[in-house]
Order: C-alpha cells, then structure tokens, then sequence
C-alpha cells in the first residue's frame, strides 16, 4: 500500500480518537463514502486470498500432508466459529445503524454492551463444548494417526480457548461497520488474513509441532480483539462505561436467530450439489465440479463487499426515507453489474482456454461446459446479494431464512435427478435455475416490503450498459472466430475491446455521482 495510504489511516485513527463522534445519517450513507468502504473491504478480502495461495504449498512441504490436513481443520473452525454468536455480531451492527439513523446515539453503549455480554456468554459455552469434545473428534470420529493424536487434542483445546475472542471479535467489527469505518477495520483484517497464513510459517523454522503453529494462531485471534477493542473505544468514547439494556436482549435474539437459520441453510444450498455428486457418480467427477465452481465462485468477492457496506446503510436510512434507499438498491445493482458482466463473460467464451491452461486437458474436455453454466449462474447469484441485504438490512432476516429454508428440499430432488440425467453438467444446471429462481424472489419480496422496485434501474443507465455488453461480447465472438489459431492476438484485442467497454461505460453510463465517487476511490481520499 502507498505510504500516502498508510498516513491517512493512522490520521483517521487519531482524528477518530480526539474527536466526538457526531455522525449524521447524511454522512454514514454518503454514496462516495460506500463506494470507498467498498473498495476497502474488497481490498481487505483479496490480499489474504493471494497470500494463501503463496503460502498452502509452502506449509504442505514443511508440515507434512497430515498436518497440514490437521491445520485445514483448524482454519475452518476459527472460520466457523463467528457461527455460535447466533447472529448477534450482525444483530449488533444492524441495530447500532438503525439508531445512530434515528440520533438516538446515546443508546449505543447499552445495546453495544448488551450484544457483547450475550456474545461472550456464548463463546465460553462454545469453548467449553469444543474443550469436551475434542478427546471425540480426534480418538473416534476423525481419521487422525496415533502419533498426530496428541498434538492434534492439545491443538483443538487451544482453538477452543479462542472461540470467545473469534465471536466478540465480530461483535467489535459489526460495530465499526456500523459507523462505516470500513478504512480500520481492512487495516486490521489484512496483516491479521496475511499472519492467518504466514503465522505457521514463521513457526516452521523452529518447529513442526501443531500446538506451536496453532499457538500462533490463537495468539493472532486475541492481539486482533485486542484492537478492534481499542478501536471501538477510541471511536465511540462512551463504551467506556459499562451498560446493560434488558429490553435490546429480545430484539438481539430475535434479528440473530433468523441470521442463524439462514446462514446455515445457505451454505448447505450452496455445496449440496456436491455431495450429491459424490453420492450418485464416481467421486472422482465430484473435483471435475468443484474446481471450476470454486474457481468462478471467487466473483462473490465484489458483492460481498458491496454489501458489507450497504447493510448498516440500510439500518441507517431505514424505510421512511424511500427516495435516498430506492437511490442506493438500484445503484449497488447497477455497480454489480458493471463489474461484473465483463468478468463474466470472459470466463464463458473462454472457459475451454482457461482450464487447458490451468488445469490441463483433462480438465478442459470434461469440465467447460460446467464453467460456462456456472459463470451464468454465479453472475445471476451475485445479484441476489443485493435484495438479500436490503431486507436483512431493513429488518427482516425472517424472510430470507424462510426463503432459504423452502428451497432446500426442491432444490435437493431437482439436483439429485439432473445428476442421475446429465451428470456434473446436470448438477451445473440445477445449481443455476436455483440461483435464478431464487434472485425472482428475492427481488419480488424487497419490492412486496419496502417498494424496492428493479424497474428503478431503466433509470439508472441500464440500457446503455447493456447495449455496451452486447457489443463487447459480439466483439470478443468475432476476434474469436476470425483468430482461431492465434490465442495471444485473440487475449490481446480482448483487452482492448474491455477497454473501449470502460470508456463507454465511463462515459454515457456513469453520472457525476459516479465518476466522482471513482476517481475519490483512485485517489483514497474522502
């Protein structure tokens, strides 16, 4: 990062701690101000992404392949473990917005403390469960080695003693994403992602042993909380006073709940078909499948960014001011689209290129035509993010639980009989019809809810940006045919039509709005 960028963070640091914080709804919802979290949380999301990729052959050469299995264990649990706050971090942040919108600011410490004092309740519970089980898990039901059994009970012990740091730690972040300030928390989520990784790494040279590594972990999780703390009481000076509000605990519960029911659905939505695959084909065809699906799935990283930040706007905005929030839904459907139809549609017509390259032949000849169908899929399934946050954001995060909760056995016996049928493609093919039913609903109950109407967006310069799509993609299918044995000078004119693509785009489909929020996001500066 610059060292222009760095400055700036520690500024805002010192600003955020000399300085009372009297925040405006104007300002907390400010389009330029999202469309810079945005970036920041995207940024903050990848660079761990790009470091695991350097480190994981690296750690599987030093650890062995038992292991590192062992660690791939350990990284799941630390990333399941914000599961067993019961939504609460979520609740805390949509809450918080929801008040500081309404200028009832000095209600946010009671509410604040309230959520953590539930959250802390239950992470020692969930601590003291994994501590229990863990003599279980790895004498009965995971298929450890003798001589790794020791290192592998010590090492989940430990992990068990983090789970209260993990689960307050986002109730700490879900406060700092309610007051936007999304520039702190990718500070903190970037050297704690890259120590995730590099953090075992550093131990290699001493020693091999999990509990070291796994140490090193743990100790990371706490020195993380440790600064979000810091962080929360510098930017809200007030929660140095201990409160308790009795009447937030039902309202908490409540909102969490229904996050719960829906984030454990929806990766069950997610990943059934794999299992499915497993179940019904030889499992070989199942990493056939997976590749490809978890190769284009990494395009969720750009609305899951988004929607970081337009979730504690909605709480903010809240329904009664239908202008500025229509203003936001169709807007954050319009950038989706932006970035992401390009993306698309590079991996549909060259999804036999990339998997030669990547993968090989066999990959190439027997996994394309699932590429080219989830790219479709995965692009319609981005969009969903949109109305998903919008009605969780506003208050109902019953509804999608429902939602998720009706498509699970349908979805189950359409997938199970197009894999029977079609094998992986039927499986690629179910999980897109899904995923574009699924957007049809979503996007019918934000406007059953709160008049959340996509008709907004033939406003927003929609029809521009498709007809720009239409032409890039035309352009990329005649490059395509006329350069048949030329791969290099196909790439390279590619690259120029998606540059003719962004200054169309640029130019007749961004307003000043836009343009300004992009060249502040260029800039970093506010």
């Amino acid at each position: 990062m610059p060292q222009q960028s760095n400055r700036s963070v520690l500024q805002e640091c010192a600003e955020v701690s000399e300085s009372k914080p009297q925040f405006s709804h104007q300002r907390l919802t400010n389009g330029r101000l999202l469309a810079r979290n945005s970036f920041w949380s995207l940024f903050g999301n990848m660079v761990p992404m790009l470091v695991a990729l350097i480190c994981m052959p690296i750690l599987i050469r030093g650890l062995g392949k038992d292991r590192f299995g062992v660690l791939t264990l350990a990284w799941a649990l630390i990333g399941y473990a914000s599961l067993f706050d019961l939504g609460l971090g979520r609740a805390l942040t949509q809450l918080v917005a929801r008040k500081l919108g309404a200028g009832d600011d000095h209600a946010i410490p009671s509410v604040s403390w309230t959520s953590l004092s539930l959250m802390s309740l239950l992470g020692i519970a969930a601590a003291a469960l994994v501590i229990v089980i863990s003599p279980v898990l790895v004498h009965r039901l995971l298929n450890i080695q003798p001589a790794l059994q020791y290192e592998t009970l010590q090492s989940f012990r430990l992990l068990g003693i983090s789970i209260p740091f993990v689960i307050t730690t986002a109730g700490l972040r879900g406060l700092l994403e309610a007051h936007q300030r999304f520039r702190l928390i990718t500070a903190l989520r970037i050297p704690m992602g890259v120590l995730t990784f590099a953090g075992p790494l550093l131990v290699l040279p001493f020693s091999r042993s999990l509990v070291a590594v796994v140490a090193s972990l743990v100790v990371g999780r706490v020195m993380l909380w440790a600064a979000y703390l810091v962080l929360c009481l510098r930017t809200l000076p007030a929660l140095r006073r201990l409160t308790w509000d009795t009447g937030s605990v039902g309202s908490l519960l409540r909102f969490g709940s229904w996050m719960t029911v829906a984030n454990a659905v929806n990766p069950v939505l997610v990943s059934m078909d794999r299992f499915l695959i497993g179940i019904i084909l030889p499992v070989a065809m199942v990493g056939f499948y997976t590749v490809p699906f978890e190769a284009v799935s990494k395009m969720w990283l750009i609305p899951v960014s988004l929607t970081a930040t337009v979730f504690p706007a909605c709480g903010t905005i809240g329904t009664s001011r239908k202008e500025e929030l229509s203003r936001l839904y169709s807007r954050s459907i319009k950038y989706l689209f932006l970035l992401l139809a390009p993306i698309s549609l590079i991996v549909f017509l060259f999804a036999g290129n990339i998997l030669q390259f990547w993968l090989g032949h066999e990959f190439a000849d027997k996994s394309t035509a699932v590429l080219r169908l989830l790219s479709v899929g995965v692009f319609v399934n981005c969009f969903a993010h949109i109305p998903f946050c919008f009605i969780q954001g506003l208050g109902r995060p019953d509804v999608t639980a429902k939602l998720f909760a009706l498509e699970l056995l349908p979805y189950a016996g359409f997938a199970w009989l197009m894999i029977h049928h079609e094998g992986i493609l039927g499986a690629a093919i179910a999980w897109s019809i899904r995923a574009a039913l699924e957007l049809v609903a979503l996007l019918w109950l934000a406007w059953r809810l709160y008049s959340l109407s996509p008709r907004t967006l033939l406003g927003q310069g929609t029809i521009p940006a498709l007809a720009a799509l239409c032409m890039l993609g035309l352009a990329i299918v005649l490059t395509m045919v006329t350069l048949r044995n030329s791969l290099s000078v196909e790439i390279l004119l590619t690259v120029v039509w998606l540059a003719i693509f962004s200054s169309v785009t640029w130019k007749f489909v961004f307003d000043d709005s836009d343009r300004g929020s992009i060249l502040r996001i260029v800039a970093l500066r506010n």
